[in-house]
Protein backbone atom coordinates (compact mmCIF):
# COMPACT_ATOMS: atom_id res chain seq x y z
CA UNK A 1 0.00 0.00 0.00
CA UNK A 2 2.89 2.33 0.65
CA UNK A 3 4.23 1.79 -2.83
CA UNK A 4 0.92 2.35 -4.15
CA UNK A 5 0.37 5.99 -2.17
CA UNK A 6 4.02 6.81 -3.79
CA UNK A 7 3.22 6.06 -6.97
CA UNK A 8 -0.30 7.90 -6.40
CA UNK A 9 1.39 10.61 -5.33
CA UNK A 10 4.54 11.11 -8.04
CA UNK A 11 4.98 14.10 -9.66
CA UNK A 12 4.25 12.62 -12.72
CA UNK A 13 1.16 11.37 -11.74
CA UNK A 14 -0.13 14.57 -11.08
CA UNK A 15 1.63 16.18 -13.78
CA UNK A 16 0.00 13.50 -16.42
CA UNK A 17 -3.35 13.84 -14.75
CA UNK A 18 -3.32 18.04 -14.83
CA UNK A 19 -3.13 16.99 -18.37
CA UNK A 20 -5.30 14.65 -19.18
CA UNK A 21 -7.94 17.00 -16.98
CA UNK A 22 -7.17 20.26 -18.91
CA UNK A 23 -7.14 18.26 -22.48
CA UNK A 24 -10.71 16.66 -21.74
CA UNK A 25 -11.85 20.03 -20.41
CA UNK A 26 -10.61 21.74 -23.74
CA UNK A 27 -11.99 18.92 -26.11
CA UNK A 28 -15.58 19.46 -24.29
CA UNK A 29 -15.31 23.08 -24.60
CA UNK A 30 -14.49 22.97 -28.25
CA UNK A 31 -17.45 20.14 -28.83
CA UNK A 32 -19.56 22.09 -27.42
CA UNK A 33 -19.03 24.85 -29.44
CA UNK A 34 -18.63 23.03 -32.62
CA UNK A 35 -22.47 21.52 -31.38
CA UNK A 36 -24.11 24.79 -31.52
CA UNK A 37 -22.53 27.16 -33.54
CA UNK A 38 -21.58 26.71 -37.47
CA UNK A 39 -19.90 30.53 -37.13
CA UNK A 40 -17.67 28.39 -34.54
CA UNK A 41 -17.22 25.16 -37.12
CA UNK A 42 -16.68 27.36 -40.15
CA UNK A 43 -13.90 29.52 -38.23
CA UNK A 44 -12.09 26.07 -36.97
CA UNK A 45 -12.06 24.96 -40.37
CA UNK A 46 -10.77 28.04 -41.53
CA UNK A 47 -8.35 28.17 -38.66
CA UNK A 48 -6.95 24.86 -39.54
CA UNK A 49 -6.75 25.57 -43.37
CA UNK A 50 -4.29 28.81 -42.20
CA UNK A 51 -2.46 26.24 -40.04
CA UNK A 52 -1.46 23.80 -42.64
CA UNK A 53 -0.55 26.63 -45.09
CA UNK A 54 1.79 28.00 -42.51
CA UNK A 55 3.23 24.53 -42.13
CA UNK A 56 3.70 23.88 -45.77
CA UNK A 57 5.81 27.20 -46.06
CA UNK A 58 7.20 26.94 -42.71
CA UNK A 59 11.39 26.60 -42.72
CA UNK A 60 10.28 22.94 -40.27
CA UNK A 61 11.59 19.58 -41.73
CA UNK A 62 8.74 18.23 -44.18
CA UNK A 63 8.68 15.46 -41.86
CA UNK A 64 7.61 17.17 -38.89
CA UNK A 65 5.12 19.04 -41.05
CA UNK A 66 3.67 16.01 -42.86
CA UNK A 67 3.17 14.19 -39.07
CA UNK A 68 1.12 17.26 -38.04
CA UNK A 69 -0.78 18.29 -41.28
CA UNK A 70 -2.45 14.81 -41.19
CA UNK A 71 -3.93 14.89 -37.92
CA UNK A 72 -5.42 18.25 -38.68
CA UNK A 73 -6.52 17.73 -41.96
CA UNK A 74 -8.14 14.08 -40.36
CA UNK A 75 -9.72 16.21 -37.21
CA UNK A 76 -9.52 19.65 -38.67
CA UNK A 77 -11.23 21.55 -35.52
CA UNK A 78 -9.45 19.73 -32.60
CA UNK A 79 -5.97 18.88 -34.79
CA UNK A 80 -5.44 22.25 -35.07
CA UNK A 81 -6.00 23.44 -31.32
CA UNK A 82 -3.62 20.47 -30.90
CA UNK A 83 -0.92 21.58 -33.31
CA UNK A 84 -1.17 25.31 -31.28
CA UNK A 85 -1.29 23.71 -28.05
CA UNK A 86 1.87 21.49 -28.25
CA UNK A 87 3.28 20.90 -31.82
CA UNK A 88 3.91 25.00 -32.70
CA UNK A 89 7.36 26.74 -31.79
CA UNK A 90 6.90 29.92 -32.56
CA UNK A 91 8.33 32.17 -29.74
CA UNK A 92 6.92 34.58 -27.89
CA UNK A 93 8.21 38.35 -27.32
CA UNK A 94 10.34 37.34 -24.46
CA UNK A 95 11.38 34.11 -25.69
CA UNK A 96 13.14 36.08 -28.91
CA UNK A 97 14.90 38.08 -26.14
CA UNK A 98 16.08 35.93 -24.16
CA UNK A 99 17.63 33.31 -27.52
CA UNK A 100 19.18 36.98 -28.45
CA UNK A 101 20.74 36.99 -25.27
CA UNK A 102 22.13 33.64 -25.66
CA UNK A 103 23.65 33.99 -29.19
CA UNK A 104 25.18 37.30 -28.25
CA UNK A 105 26.96 36.18 -25.28
CA UNK A 106 28.18 32.87 -27.05
CA UNK A 107 28.89 35.78 -29.82
CA UNK A 108 30.80 38.31 -27.75
CA UNK A 109 32.60 36.01 -25.78
CA UNK A 110 34.13 33.27 -28.17
CA UNK A 111 37.33 33.33 -29.58
CA UNK A 112 37.92 34.20 -33.34
CA UNK A 113 40.86 32.02 -33.81
CA UNK A 114 41.36 33.53 -37.29
CA UNK A 115 44.79 32.26 -37.83
CA UNK A 116 43.72 28.38 -37.12
CA UNK A 117 41.04 29.12 -39.55
CA UNK A 118 43.39 30.49 -42.12
CA UNK A 119 45.70 27.54 -41.81
CA UNK A 120 43.00 24.87 -41.89
CA UNK A 121 41.97 26.60 -45.18
CA UNK A 122 45.35 26.67 -46.47
CA UNK A 123 45.50 22.66 -45.79
CA UNK A 124 42.81 21.21 -46.00
CA UNK A 125 39.57 23.53 -48.14
CA UNK A 126 36.97 20.69 -47.50
CA UNK A 127 37.89 20.69 -43.46
CA UNK A 128 37.59 24.24 -43.90
CA UNK A 129 34.11 24.57 -44.69
CA UNK A 130 32.79 22.54 -42.42
CA UNK A 131 34.62 24.32 -39.44
CA UNK A 132 33.25 27.54 -41.13
CA UNK A 133 29.84 26.48 -40.73
CA UNK A 134 30.53 25.60 -37.16
CA UNK A 135 31.96 28.58 -36.23
CA UNK A 136 29.03 30.65 -37.65
CA UNK A 137 26.22 29.38 -37.20
CA UNK A 138 27.13 27.73 -33.46
CA UNK A 139 29.21 30.53 -32.57
CA UNK A 140 32.21 28.03 -32.20
CA UNK A 141 35.38 28.07 -33.29
CA UNK A 142 38.39 25.30 -33.83
CA UNK A 143 41.01 25.16 -31.17
CA UNK A 144 44.11 23.58 -31.89
CA UNK A 145 45.68 23.58 -28.16
CA UNK A 146 43.47 20.87 -26.65
CA UNK A 147 44.28 17.23 -26.06
CA UNK A 148 41.46 14.52 -26.45
CA UNK A 149 40.52 11.40 -25.06
CA UNK A 150 37.69 9.52 -26.25
CA UNK A 151 36.42 6.68 -23.91
CA UNK A 152 34.37 3.79 -25.51
CA UNK A 153 32.51 3.39 -22.52
CA UNK A 154 30.79 5.22 -19.28
CA UNK A 155 32.61 2.85 -16.43
CA UNK A 156 35.83 3.67 -18.23
CA UNK A 157 34.59 7.46 -18.34
CA UNK A 158 33.49 7.42 -14.81
CA UNK A 159 36.35 6.07 -13.11
CA UNK A 160 38.94 8.82 -14.57
CA UNK A 161 35.67 11.10 -14.37
CA UNK A 162 35.32 10.99 -10.62
CA UNK A 163 39.84 12.02 -10.13
CA UNK A 164 38.89 15.15 -12.71
CA UNK A 165 36.22 16.15 -10.11
CA UNK A 166 38.48 15.87 -7.06
CA UNK A 167 41.24 18.13 -8.39
CA UNK A 168 38.86 21.40 -9.13
CA UNK A 169 40.47 24.44 -7.68
CA UNK A 170 37.92 26.89 -8.65
CA UNK A 171 34.55 25.66 -10.36
CA UNK A 172 33.04 22.48 -11.60
CA UNK A 173 29.92 22.65 -13.88
CA UNK A 174 27.38 19.60 -14.74
CA UNK A 175 24.62 19.88 -16.88
CA UNK A 176 22.41 16.97 -17.92
CA UNK A 177 19.28 15.68 -19.53
CA UNK A 178 19.39 12.79 -16.48
CA UNK A 179 20.59 12.72 -13.50
CA UNK A 180 19.57 9.53 -11.10
CA UNK A 181 19.67 8.71 -8.08
CA UNK A 182 22.06 5.33 -6.77
CA UNK A 183 25.98 4.59 -6.86
CA UNK A 184 26.92 6.76 -10.46
CA UNK A 185 25.03 10.11 -9.12
CA UNK A 186 26.20 9.57 -5.23
CA UNK A 187 29.66 9.27 -5.95
CA UNK A 188 29.69 12.38 -8.06
CA UNK A 189 27.64 14.17 -5.51
CA UNK A 190 30.22 13.09 -2.41
CA UNK A 191 32.83 14.58 -4.27
CA UNK A 192 30.76 18.03 -5.17
CA UNK A 193 29.67 18.46 -1.22
CA UNK A 194 33.36 18.30 -0.66
CA UNK A 195 34.82 20.69 -3.03
CA UNK A 196 31.72 23.17 -1.93
CA UNK A 197 33.26 23.06 1.73
CA UNK A 198 36.72 23.86 -0.01
CA UNK A 199 35.16 27.26 -1.45
CA UNK A 200 34.66 25.75 -4.99
CA UNK A 201 31.78 26.89 -7.36
CA UNK A 202 30.08 23.97 -7.88
CA UNK A 203 26.57 24.55 -10.29
CA UNK A 204 24.46 21.39 -11.92
CA UNK A 205 21.50 22.21 -14.11
CA UNK A 206 19.45 19.15 -15.46
CA UNK A 207 16.38 18.55 -17.86
CA UNK A 208 13.32 18.68 -15.80
CA UNK A 209 11.51 16.35 -18.37
CA UNK A 210 14.43 14.26 -18.47
CA UNK A 211 14.37 13.97 -14.18
CA UNK A 212 10.98 13.29 -14.08
CA UNK A 213 11.03 9.71 -13.06
CA UNK A 214 14.95 9.88 -11.51
CA UNK A 215 15.23 12.55 -9.08
CA UNK A 216 12.85 13.43 -6.26
CA UNK A 217 10.64 16.60 -6.23
CA UNK A 218 12.38 19.44 -5.69
CA UNK A 219 15.43 18.09 -5.80
CA UNK A 220 16.29 21.36 -6.86
CA UNK A 221 15.56 22.74 -3.36
CA UNK A 222 17.80 20.01 -1.78
CA UNK A 223 21.29 20.89 -3.77
CA UNK A 224 20.69 24.37 -3.47
CA UNK A 225 20.61 23.92 0.72
CA UNK A 226 24.00 21.97 0.66
CA UNK A 227 25.79 24.44 -1.19
CA UNK A 228 24.95 22.84 -4.70
CA UNK A 229 23.84 26.02 -7.20
CA UNK A 230 21.01 24.70 -9.08
CA UNK A 231 19.16 25.52 -12.43
CA UNK A 232 16.36 23.61 -13.85
CA UNK A 233 15.44 23.84 -17.55
CA UNK A 234 11.76 23.90 -18.31
CA UNK A 235 10.37 23.36 -14.86
CA UNK A 236 7.32 21.39 -15.49
CA UNK A 237 4.31 23.15 -14.34
CA UNK A 238 0.63 21.70 -14.38
CA UNK A 239 0.14 23.21 -17.67
CA UNK A 240 -0.33 22.73 -21.32
CA UNK A 241 2.45 24.20 -23.52
CA UNK A 242 4.52 23.21 -26.54
CA UNK A 243 7.76 24.50 -24.38
CA UNK A 244 7.91 20.70 -23.09
CA UNK A 245 8.73 20.05 -26.24
CA UNK A 246 11.97 21.38 -26.56
CA UNK A 247 14.23 19.44 -23.56
CA UNK A 248 17.87 20.34 -22.74
CA UNK A 249 19.32 16.96 -24.25
CA UNK A 250 22.81 18.38 -23.56
CA UNK A 251 25.48 16.44 -21.20
CA UNK A 252 28.39 18.24 -19.94
CA UNK A 253 31.37 18.42 -17.21
CA UNK A 254 33.56 21.47 -17.25
CA UNK A 255 36.44 21.38 -14.53
CA UNK A 256 38.25 24.59 -13.58
CA UNK A 257 37.67 25.85 -17.52
CA UNK A 258 40.85 23.19 -18.43
CA UNK A 259 39.06 19.59 -18.50
CA UNK A 260 35.47 19.62 -20.44
CA UNK A 261 33.19 15.91 -21.13
CA UNK A 262 30.56 15.45 -23.46
CA UNK A 263 29.02 12.47 -24.65
CA UNK A 264 25.91 10.05 -24.54
CA UNK A 265 26.71 9.71 -21.20
CA UNK A 266 24.10 10.75 -18.53
CA UNK A 267 24.40 10.31 -14.47
CA UNK A 268 22.47 6.67 -14.04
CA UNK A 269 24.02 3.40 -13.08
CA UNK A 270 22.83 1.85 -16.22
CA UNK A 271 25.26 4.17 -18.22
CA UNK A 272 28.17 2.67 -16.29
CA UNK A 273 26.17 -0.97 -15.85
CA UNK A 274 26.13 -0.93 -12.41
CA UNK A 275 22.85 -2.33 -13.08
CA UNK A 276 21.82 -4.03 -16.30
CA UNK A 277 18.69 -2.46 -18.33
CA UNK A 278 18.13 -3.14 -21.93
CA UNK A 279 20.93 -5.80 -21.53
CA UNK A 280 24.74 -4.25 -22.15
CA UNK A 281 24.60 -0.79 -22.48
CA UNK A 282 27.28 0.87 -24.29
CA UNK A 283 28.14 4.22 -24.44
CA UNK A 284 31.10 6.62 -24.70
CA UNK A 285 32.33 10.01 -24.46
CA UNK A 286 35.19 12.49 -25.11
CA UNK A 287 37.15 14.28 -22.44
CA UNK A 288 38.96 17.63 -23.58
CA UNK A 289 41.82 19.36 -21.59
CA UNK A 290 42.91 22.67 -23.27
CA UNK A 291 41.74 25.82 -24.66
CA UNK A 292 38.45 24.15 -26.53
CA UNK A 293 37.01 23.72 -23.41
CA UNK A 294 36.49 27.34 -23.04
CA UNK A 295 33.65 27.14 -25.70
CA UNK A 296 31.83 24.30 -23.11
CA UNK A 297 32.10 26.46 -20.61
CA UNK A 298 30.04 29.48 -22.52
CA UNK A 299 27.42 27.01 -23.60
CA UNK A 300 27.31 26.30 -19.71
CA UNK A 301 27.33 29.96 -19.16
CA UNK A 302 24.72 30.89 -21.49
CA UNK A 303 22.10 28.17 -21.04
CA UNK A 304 22.50 28.99 -16.94
CA UNK A 305 21.83 32.77 -17.64
CA UNK A 306 19.40 31.73 -19.86
CA UNK A 307 17.46 30.04 -17.02
CA UNK A 308 17.93 32.02 -14.20
CA UNK A 309 17.87 35.22 -15.99
CA UNK A 310 20.86 37.06 -15.58
CA UNK A 311 24.22 37.95 -17.56
CA UNK A 312 27.49 35.87 -15.73
CA UNK A 313 31.19 37.60 -15.69
CA UNK A 314 32.44 35.40 -18.34
CA UNK A 315 36.03 36.53 -17.42
CA UNK A 316 35.99 35.40 -14.24
CA UNK A 317 36.07 32.04 -15.58
CA UNK A 318 38.94 32.31 -18.43
CA UNK A 319 41.57 30.92 -16.39
CA UNK A 320 44.12 30.83 -19.44
CA UNK A 321 46.96 30.87 -17.46
CA UNK A 322 45.97 27.20 -16.68
CA UNK A 323 45.03 25.85 -20.45
CA UNK A 324 48.35 27.25 -21.27
CA UNK A 325 50.18 24.18 -19.07
CA UNK A 326 48.62 21.64 -21.72
CA UNK A 327 50.89 20.33 -24.53
CA UNK A 328 48.98 20.46 -27.81
CA UNK A 329 48.30 17.70 -30.13
CA UNK A 330 48.06 17.07 -33.80
CA UNK A 331 44.53 18.38 -35.68
CA UNK A 332 41.73 20.47 -34.26
CA UNK A 333 39.27 20.31 -31.82
CA UNK A 334 35.60 22.11 -32.05
CA UNK A 335 33.19 21.83 -29.49
CA UNK A 336 29.86 23.24 -30.56
CA UNK A 337 25.51 23.88 -29.27
CA UNK A 338 22.63 23.12 -31.17
CA UNK A 339 19.87 25.51 -30.64
CA UNK A 340 16.30 24.13 -31.81
CA UNK A 341 14.77 27.83 -31.47
CA UNK A 342 16.69 29.51 -33.68
CA UNK A 343 15.22 27.29 -36.99
CA UNK A 344 19.06 26.54 -37.82
CA UNK A 345 19.58 22.28 -37.66
CA UNK A 346 23.31 22.09 -36.95
CA UNK A 347 23.60 19.27 -36.01
CA UNK A 348 21.83 18.15 -38.98
CA UNK A 349 24.12 19.89 -41.28
CA UNK A 350 27.03 18.98 -39.18
CA UNK A 351 26.21 15.13 -39.76
CA UNK A 352 24.93 16.53 -43.71
CA UNK A 353 28.52 17.82 -44.70
CA UNK A 354 30.70 15.08 -42.95
CA UNK A 355 28.85 12.09 -44.98
CA UNK A 356 28.66 14.40 -48.30
CA UNK A 357 32.70 14.93 -48.05
CA UNK A 358 33.00 11.38 -47.49
CA UNK A 359 35.72 9.60 -50.26
CA UNK A 360 36.53 6.50 -48.70
CA UNK A 361 33.90 5.09 -45.60
CA UNK A 362 31.19 6.47 -43.14
CA UNK A 363 30.89 5.06 -39.46
CA UNK A 364 27.90 6.10 -37.48
CA UNK A 365 26.99 4.69 -34.40
CA UNK A 366 23.78 5.54 -33.03
CA UNK A 367 20.46 4.60 -30.58
CA UNK A 368 17.84 6.09 -33.16
CA UNK A 369 17.65 5.82 -36.60
CA UNK A 370 15.01 7.85 -37.29
CA UNK A 371 16.45 10.13 -40.14
CA UNK A 372 14.73 12.95 -42.57
CA UNK A 373 14.81 12.49 -46.50
CA UNK A 374 17.94 15.13 -46.50
CA UNK A 375 19.88 12.74 -44.16
CA UNK A 376 18.57 9.28 -45.99
CA UNK A 377 19.71 11.00 -49.46
CA UNK A 378 23.25 11.55 -48.61
CA UNK A 379 23.32 8.01 -46.83
CA UNK A 380 22.24 6.58 -49.98
CA UNK A 381 24.58 8.36 -52.08
CA UNK A 382 27.43 8.12 -50.46
CA UNK A 383 26.68 4.34 -50.36
CA UNK A 384 26.06 4.58 -54.64
CA UNK A 385 29.64 6.31 -55.13
CA UNK A 386 31.12 3.19 -53.53
CA UNK A 387 31.69 4.60 -49.94
CA UNK A 388 31.62 1.96 -47.07
CA UNK A 389 28.67 3.00 -45.15
CA UNK A 390 27.89 1.20 -42.00
CA UNK A 391 25.48 1.90 -39.25
CA UNK A 392 25.19 0.06 -36.09
CA UNK A 393 21.79 0.79 -33.77
CA UNK A 394 20.90 -1.33 -30.43
CA UNK A 395 19.66 -4.74 -30.46
CA UNK A 396 17.39 -3.82 -27.79
CA UNK A 397 15.78 -1.02 -27.48
CA UNK A 398 14.81 1.85 -24.83
CA UNK A 399 11.51 2.89 -26.02
CA UNK A 400 9.63 0.11 -28.10
CA UNK A 401 8.35 2.24 -30.81
CA UNK A 402 10.79 4.22 -31.50
CA UNK A 403 13.03 1.12 -31.82
CA UNK A 404 10.33 -0.52 -34.19
CA UNK A 405 10.43 2.93 -35.99
CA UNK A 406 14.38 2.65 -35.95
CA UNK A 407 13.59 -0.94 -37.84
CA UNK A 408 11.48 0.68 -40.19
CA UNK A 409 14.22 2.60 -42.02
CA UNK A 410 16.39 -1.22 -42.48
CA UNK A 411 14.64 -2.52 -45.60
CA UNK A 412 14.70 1.05 -47.63
CA UNK A 413 18.99 1.67 -46.87
CA UNK A 414 19.82 -1.68 -47.42
CA UNK A 415 18.31 -1.79 -50.79
CA UNK A 416 20.53 1.67 -51.22
CA UNK A 417 23.96 -0.35 -50.14
CA UNK A 418 24.45 0.81 -46.78
CA UNK A 419 25.18 -2.12 -43.97
CA UNK A 420 23.09 -1.81 -40.92
CA UNK A 421 24.43 -4.11 -38.01
CA UNK A 422 22.82 -4.58 -34.51
CA UNK A 423 24.28 -4.65 -31.46
CA UNK A 424 23.41 -7.78 -29.92
CA UNK A 425 24.49 -7.82 -26.03
CA UNK A 426 21.98 -4.78 -25.46
CA UNK A 427 21.26 -0.62 -26.01
CA UNK A 428 24.00 1.23 -27.85
CA UNK A 429 23.68 4.53 -26.53
CA UNK A 430 26.56 6.28 -28.50
CA UNK A 431 26.40 9.33 -31.01
CA UNK A 432 29.41 8.99 -32.82
CA UNK A 433 30.34 9.74 -36.70
CA UNK A 434 33.95 8.64 -37.98
CA UNK A 435 34.63 9.47 -41.78
CA UNK A 436 37.94 8.73 -43.96
CA UNK A 437 40.04 8.82 -40.70
CA UNK A 438 40.13 12.22 -41.17
CA UNK A 439 36.52 14.08 -39.46
CA UNK A 440 34.66 12.52 -36.23
CA UNK A 441 31.96 13.64 -34.54
CA UNK A 442 31.01 12.54 -31.15
CA UNK A 443 28.27 14.43 -28.81
CA UNK A 444 24.65 14.10 -27.84
CA UNK A 445 23.22 14.30 -30.82
CA UNK A 446 20.91 11.25 -32.04
CA UNK A 447 19.57 10.64 -35.77
CA UNK A 448 16.08 11.28 -34.89
CA UNK A 449 14.16 14.35 -35.45
CA UNK A 450 14.03 15.14 -31.73
CA UNK A 451 17.91 15.65 -31.34
CA UNK A 452 18.15 17.27 -35.16
CA UNK A 453 14.95 19.85 -34.36
CA UNK A 454 13.57 20.39 -31.11
CA UNK A 455 15.93 19.36 -27.82
CA UNK A 456 19.22 21.90 -27.11
CA UNK A 457 22.59 19.38 -28.22
CA UNK A 458 25.95 19.54 -28.09
CA UNK A 459 29.07 17.73 -29.63
CA UNK A 460 32.66 18.44 -30.99
CA UNK A 461 33.82 17.73 -33.85
CA UNK A 462 37.27 16.63 -34.41
CA UNK A 463 39.79 16.66 -37.58
CA UNK A 464 43.08 14.80 -37.87
CA UNK A 465 43.24 13.97 -34.14
CA UNK A 466 44.07 10.61 -32.65
CA UNK A 467 40.72 10.69 -31.02
CA UNK A 468 39.56 9.65 -34.33
CA UNK A 469 41.52 6.63 -34.83
CA UNK A 470 40.55 5.60 -31.02
CA UNK A 471 37.16 5.91 -32.03
CA UNK A 472 37.48 3.98 -35.63
CA UNK A 473 39.47 1.04 -33.17
CA UNK A 474 36.27 1.03 -31.00
CA UNK A 475 33.79 0.59 -34.35
CA UNK A 476 35.33 -2.30 -35.74
CA UNK A 477 35.79 -3.71 -32.28
CA UNK A 478 31.84 -3.32 -31.29
CA UNK A 479 30.92 -4.48 -34.75
CA UNK A 480 32.01 -7.97 -33.66
CA UNK A 481 29.21 -8.25 -31.23
CA UNK A 482 26.90 -7.09 -33.84
CA UNK A 483 24.08 -8.89 -36.19
CA UNK A 484 24.07 -7.51 -39.93
CA UNK A 485 20.78 -6.66 -41.12
CA UNK A 486 20.35 -8.53 -44.48
CA UNK A 487 16.62 -8.45 -46.69
CA UNK A 488 16.18 -11.88 -46.33
CA UNK A 489 15.84 -10.57 -42.73
CA UNK A 490 13.25 -8.76 -43.46
CA UNK A 491 11.29 -10.52 -45.89
CA UNK A 492 10.97 -12.90 -42.52
CA UNK A 493 9.11 -9.82 -40.54
CA UNK A 494 5.26 -10.40 -40.15
CA UNK A 495 2.98 -8.29 -42.26
CA UNK A 496 1.02 -7.00 -38.97
CA UNK A 497 4.58 -5.57 -37.70
CA UNK A 498 5.20 -4.52 -40.98
CA UNK A 499 1.94 -2.40 -40.96
CA UNK A 500 2.85 -1.04 -37.37
CA UNK A 501 5.98 0.65 -38.64
CA UNK A 502 5.14 1.97 -41.39
CA UNK A 503 2.15 3.65 -39.30
CA UNK A 504 4.86 4.57 -36.80
CA UNK A 505 6.73 5.99 -39.65
CA UNK A 506 4.17 9.01 -39.87
CA UNK A 507 4.07 10.31 -36.49
CA UNK A 508 8.25 9.54 -36.11
CA UNK A 509 9.23 13.18 -36.37
CA UNK A 510 7.29 13.57 -32.76
CA UNK A 511 8.72 10.78 -30.46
Amino acid sequence: MKKFFELLTHRIVTFVMAMLLQLVVLIMIVSRFNNYSSIFYGGMLLFSFIIVLWLINSKSNPAYKMAWIIPIIALPVFGAVFYWLFGNNGLSKKDRSKLAIIADSSQANMPLNTEIMNNLRENDPKAYSQAHYIKDYAFAPPYSQTHSHYFPSGEEMYEVLLDDLRSAKKYIFLEFFIIATGKMWQGILDILIEKVNEGVDVRVCYDDFGCIMTLPSNYDTYLNAIGIETAVFNPLKLKMSSKYNNRNHRKIVIIDGIIGYTGGCNIADEYINVIEKRGHWKDAAIRLQGDAVWSLTVMFLTMWDYIHHRTSDYNHFNVIALRDQILPETGLVQPFSDNPLDLEPVGNHIYLNLINRAEKYIYIKTPYLIIDHGLYTALSLSAKSGVEVIIITPGHGDKWYVHETTRSYYKMLVQEGIQIYEYTPGFIHEKSIVVDDEYAVIGTVNLDYRSMFLHFECGVWLWRTPTINEMKKDFVTTITHCQRVSLDCMKKVPLLKTALRAFLRIFSPLM
